[in-house]
């Protein structure tokens, strides 16, 4: 059980991202790391490759493993990040909604573009988050960077990291030219040892520097959903979830493809 982590709950809502000090213990982390060796030996048709032609080292990146691999339903059913996601976003119940793999090599250029991730997603609502799970060393140079505050903007399109084409027929504004001019925002990042992790609302804008480091970036990017989400089924091209669930537009997400993980003391569905 973790503690109440009432003071990181208020500065996700003010913020929009919270560090979680040594929310997982070494034995996760272990686990994960062997797990994750044994998916890129042998990556599969959702594993894609982010590094652009011509930039230096490997982005690595796959989704949706914890519906193909035991390994890693097992960490979404068993480890603390359903319970850290459902404590942060004050919610009563947390769905799964689906395990993302993202890996910089050491000497990798490829930046992870600005974007909020909500867009690329069949979900409403405002309880989504990811938790953000490192098992390296993130220097400041190789975190996540956020704006803070920018979870209470308005949707803008997605896009594919790939080549920057934006998604098809969505019907939203394109996202400001963020790198640009950054002085203009609030950006945040955080200094992570392994055992801290991040957790962010589905709606804020962030992006990631390269890894020209000699370490690993090596993160496991779990989201989830509470209360207030819906399946929704957007207009235009969507990501995710990348097979039809078999529910409809508004509906209550509870599924086999997105089980309900964990609920707070006492709470039982109506």
């Amino acid at each position: 059980m973790l503690v109440k982590l009432d003071r990181e709950r208020e500065i996700y809502e003010r913020d929009g991202v919270v560090c979680v000090r040594q929310a997982f213990s070494k034995e996760w982390l272990d686990f994960l790391a062997g797990a994750i060796e044994q998916l890129m030996a042998a990556p599969d048709a959702l594993a894609e490759d982010y590094t652009r032609k011509g930039e230096n080292g490997r982005f690595f990146g796959d989704l949706e493993m914890a519906l193909r691999i035991d390994a890693f339903r097992r960490f979404v059913h068993q480890s603390p990040a359903a319970e850290l996601a459902g404590l942060i976003m004050g919610a009563a119940r947390v769905n799964f909604f689906y395990d993302q793999l993202l890996v910089k090599e050491p000497g990798t250029e490829s930046r992870t573009p600005w974007h909020q991730d909500q867009p690329y997603w069949a979900v409403s609502g405002y309880q989504v988050c990811s938790v953000w799970l490192p098992l390296d060393p993130v220097p400041l140079g190789v975190c996540p960077e956020y704006i803070r505050g920018s979870h209470h903007w308005q949707e803008f399109s997605p896009y594919h990291f790939s080549d920057g084409s934006p998604y098809r027929d969505t019907g939203l504004p394109l996202l400001p030219d963020i790198e640009s001019e950054r002085d203009r925002y609030d950006i945040v990042r955080f200094e992570l040892s392994p055992g801290d992790c991040l957790v962010f609302q589905g709606m804020i804008v962030h992006g990631a520097p390269g890894n020209r480091g000699t370490h690993r970036r090596r993160a496991l990017s779990t989201r989830w959903t509470g209360d207030d989400a819906r399946y929704s089924k957007r207009r235009g091209e969507v990501a995710i979830p990348t097979q039809d669930p078999g529910l409809n537009h508004g509906d209550i997400l509870d599924s086999e493809r997105f089980p309900v993980v964990w609920r707070a003391c006492g709470q039982n569905d109506p």
